[in-house]
């Protein structure tokens, strides 16, 4: 199984990551240089207000919006006093324990979404390539990825003759499998120095303040994305070619001459010459075509996502069964991709074509539960139901092109759909009819609206408007903007 990263740069405009198997793209990743990146970023803000009935807190970091503090986000430390939670509550209420004007420390989960601030946490994180420093929690734990028992053991006992500092914790990476004490603890000071830079900001400024900013895309993709499996690193741009190399250096010393430097000597992008274009196109297309001839359909709604195994040229067969199955078994190998590449979060249903017998039911489970292991991101599932239906719960990692580079189109306003013209035209009449008997204008009035729906009304509409025209004795003049 060959392994490539490819990382193509437009300066001053886009990063984008991209990591195949055999040719085939497994993980896509963009970052536009001109948005502002906050997720991950340490600040330390000032609480504005406190939300009673939503137990939350609006932190004030800087930002142009307040960020979100819930109530389970909100470490001990900064209760202002030791109050007991009511009964069948986990926390006290949040307005009894902080106060407005208050400094505390947070770290941006998500990103500000539309009218929503940012996510916020005061559980800190701070990743290296091997580990995860976690402040305030002194639990040491490992990657749930890394299986074998043995191996575990042996990573906690590392991490534990390190001597943690009261009040620090550290979470084992999946990378960090088969990695030697050296390398570990290489990572752990530099972490360490990481964390005592942030507390010295963190006394001498005043809020709001960044104490911590988290690395662009190209320095992620090689601590988070680069595996000892990968085999070739392709860069499109020299300068972050010798970028990657110096990165690679320090995290992989034993490793040399990954680095592939592409020149577009024959006009190709890099994406083109490896064949990655078509591959990522189908991350924006509602419809990815399975080779049996079935479909998967992508729906969005605010809540949820569903996905659709829609059995397209295959509904003829005779042995409908078993194409039926087949079908199930292709799209429960591609979901998990499709999660990933469009970093799709939160409540998935995904309906599957209807299977009685159990066997292959368990069996296209198992398919997908083998894929949703490959995902960095935390997943859950729920096996099919009796109707068919299958639940995924997925955490948003909000890195993937998907997430970075699409918006709520202003004419349907994200439902997909929007009025056709002959509505509209219908809502325009009323519009004038409304105005004429209102306004009684003397001679003459204009209306403007949109290019195509102006047209359609002139060409499609003229009757009708003639008619008020007449009724008003009044010149009603169309104008396109």
């Amino acid at each position: 199984m060959k392994k490539r990263m490819f990382i193509s740069y437009l300066p001053e405009e886009e990063v984008e990551v991209a990591i195949t198997e055999n040719g085939l793209l497994q993980e896509y990743y963009v970052e536009v240089i001109s948005q502002d990146k906050t997720k991950g970023n340490i600040y330390k803000g000032k609480i504005h207000n406190i939300d009673a009935s939503l137990q939350a807190a609006f932190v004030n970091y800087g930002a142009e919006k307040n960020g979100f503090l819930q109530v389970d986000e909100v470490h001990p430390e900064y209760y202002q006093k030791e109050i007991q939670p009511l009964p069948g509550q986990k926390y006290p209420p949040l307005h009894r324990v902080l106060k407005a004007g208050q400094e505390i420390l947070v770290q941006v989960v998500k990103e500000p979404t539309g009218s929503k601030g940012a996510y916020l946490t005061t559980y800190l994180s701070l990743p290296g390539r091997y580990l995860v420093l976690t402040p305030g929690r002194e639990e040491i734990g490992v990657s749930r990825k890394i299986e074998k028992a043995k191996e575990r053991e042996r990573l906690k006992k590392i991490v534990e003759s390190f001597g943690l500092e009261e009040g620090l914790g550290i979470i084992v990476r999946t990378v960090s499998e088969g990695q030697t004490k050296a390398s570990l603890q290489h990572d752990f000071n530099f972490l360490k120095r990481l964390w005592k830079d942030i507390k010295e900001k963190a006394r001498s400024k005043s809020a709001p303040a960044l104490l911590y900013e988290e690395k662009d895309l190209v320095f992620r993709a090689i601590r988070d994305y680069l595996t000892q499996d990968v085999e070739e690193v392709w860069v499109d741009h020299e300068l972050v070619a010798v970028q990657v190399e110096e990165y690679i250096g320090l995290m992989f010393p034993r490793k040399k001459n990954l680095v592939r430097l592409h020149v577009p000597t024959s006009g190709l992008s890099l994406f083109e010459r490896f064949n990655l274009d078509e591959e990522i196109a189908n991350i924006y297309s509602r419809e990815i075509d399975l080779p049996c001839g079935a479909r998967l359909v992508f729906d969005y709604t605010e809540a949820l996502t569903s996905i659709d195994i829609n059995s397209g040229k295959i509904s003829g067969e005779k042995n409908f069964k078993e194409m039926a199955y087949r079908a199930n078994l292709e799209a429960a190998q591609v979901i998990p991709l499709q999660l990933r590449l469009r970093d799709i979060g939160g409540q998935i249903v995904v309906d599957f074509i209807e299977m009685k017998d159990r066997r292959y039911i368990r069996e296209v489970e198992k398919v997908l539960r083998q894929g949703l292991k490959k995902d960095k991101a935390r997943t859950d599932f729920i096996p099919i139901s009796r109707f068919g239906l299958a639940q995924i719960v997925r955490q948003r990692l909000g890195t993937s092109a998907f997430s970075s580079s699409l918006e709520k189109c202003t004419c349907c306003q994200g439902r997909g759909v929007f009025p056709s013209l002959e509505w509209q035209a219908q809502l325009s009449l009323k519009k004038i009819y409304t105005t004429l008997r209102k306004e009684h204008p003397k001679e003459e009035i204009n209306f403007k609206f949109p290019a195509q729906l102006a047209l359609y009304l002139l060409n499609n509409k003229k009757k009708n408007i003639l008619r008020l025209e007449d009724k008003f004795k009044v010149k009603i003049i169309i104008e396109a903007v």
